[in-house]
């Protein structure tokens, strides 16, 4: 009788959403992979149809896959579990920007607008959110200034050599770099990023961990299998690749049948919204429980491997391919980016935020959003 109520539960979680909807979304994302042709031909409100559908299984794949990667966070505990949610998200935009990126057309400015968007996504939206919430919760927050330090000097060096510095080089195509120019600066992204782990694992580990115990934790995450959410991690990821690819494809005919301005900013957009999602929740979750540096850790860990490891992968993809890369951005983004920036290095230059620390990151990414809608 146990054996078989043994065997009962056993089969019974396999059928649970946590299993199924990550391996629903790598089929669904195979299968709109390969009738992507006929797909295409289809009326333009059908179409529109099936990508809001594939959208909101999407969004819903994306919340079963924070799980597992919360629960694999829980097994290997922090830092190492802030790192697994990074890479993975990084993953999964590094793919759908390639893949965007190659989709038809060559398109040579998606993938800086994608890192843009993602850089004030983080220092605006998510960061404004985790401290404005955090701040209400808790009054005032305090961080680790040596962690964050490291993480925003990473994130600015990356931010102006390879969205501001491709604006003022001597190459052919204004904004892009020479191949040479190319390679030495992936190189110095991996590296800069590579940097920044070795720190935070090893060597400065105890500065990126929070100092007192969080207040009203949520529910720990089971324990589990660690295989097994992996094994679902991964799979999930996949999935939300192929769909976002069909999802971002379609968005981009969708705005060029319509003419409208900006096409690639807001597709860019759209992107980074939809890769960061897991973080944002993580990271506003950290700051509800008075654990700002892990927060701070996931939003502007994320900047950094966007920036860090996205780049040489979409470098290294347009030069085998032989497609043009522009990375430097126009003047109107460029003061956006610095304000970003600056307004991030200020808010955590004292050790503690506040309310109005978050309102100020919020201001900033309103101006983005508005900027987006009218140029």
């Amino acid at each position: 009788m146990a054996q078989s109520l043994g065997t009962s539960h056993g089969a019974a979680r396999l059928w649970t959403p946590s299993v199924l909807v990550p391996v629903a979304a790598l089929a669904l994302g195979v299968l709109l992979s390969l009738t992507r042709g006929p797909v295409e031909h289809l009326p333009m409100p059908l179409q529109a149809a099936i990508s809001i559908f594939v959208l909101g299984f999407v969004f819903w794949c994306v919340f079963v896959v924070l799980g597992h990667a919360e629960a694999v966070a829980h097994r290997v505990g922090e830092p190492f579990g802030t790192l697994v949610l990074t890479l993975a998200v990084t993953a999964i935009e590094a793919s759908v920007i390639v893949s965007v990126m190659l989709h038809g057309e060559p398109n040579p400015t998606i993938a800086r607008e994608s890192v843009f968007s993602t850089v004030m996504i983080v220092c605006g939206g998510v960061l404004g959110l985790s401290l404005l919430l955090g701040g209400w919760r808790h009054q005032n927050q305090a961080h680790k200034q040596q962690a964050t330090s490291s993480l925003l000097s990473v994130v600015v060096a990356l931010a102006v050599i390879t969205l501001i510095l491709p604006n003022f080089t001597l190459a052919p195509h204004h904004g892009a770099y020479s191949t040479l120019q190319l390679v030495f600066v992936s190189t110095m992204c991996l590296l800069l990023y590579g940097s920044f782990v070795f720190a935070q694992l090893t060597r400065h580990r105890a500065d990126f961990l929070d100092d007192q115990p969080a207040v009203e934790r949520a529910h720990a995450a089971p324990h589990g299998n660690l295989l097994r959410s992996l094994a679902l991690l991964a799979i999930g990821l996949i999935g939300i690749v192929l769909l976002a690819e069909s999802v971002a494809a379609s968005l981009e005919k969708g705005l060029h049948a319509l003419q409208l301005p900006q096409t690639d900013a807001i597709v860019g957009a759209f992107i980074a919204t939809l890769v960061l999602l897991p973080e944002t929740i993580a990271a506003v979750r950290a700051a509800m429980r008075n654990q700002l540096q892990q927060a701070l850790n996931t939003a502007l860990g994320s900047a950094c491997a966007t920036i860090g490891l996205t780049i040489p992968v979409v470098a290294a993809a347009s030069m085998i391919m032989g497609h043009e890369l522009t990375l430097g951005l126009g003047p109107g983004d460029s003061v956006l980016l610095f304000l970003a920036l600056g307004v991030s290095t200020l808010s955590f230059s004292t050790g503690r935020t506040t309310v109005v620390t978050g309102l100020v990151h919020l201001v900033v990414f309103l101006a983005f959003l508005l900027l987006i809608a009218v140029p």
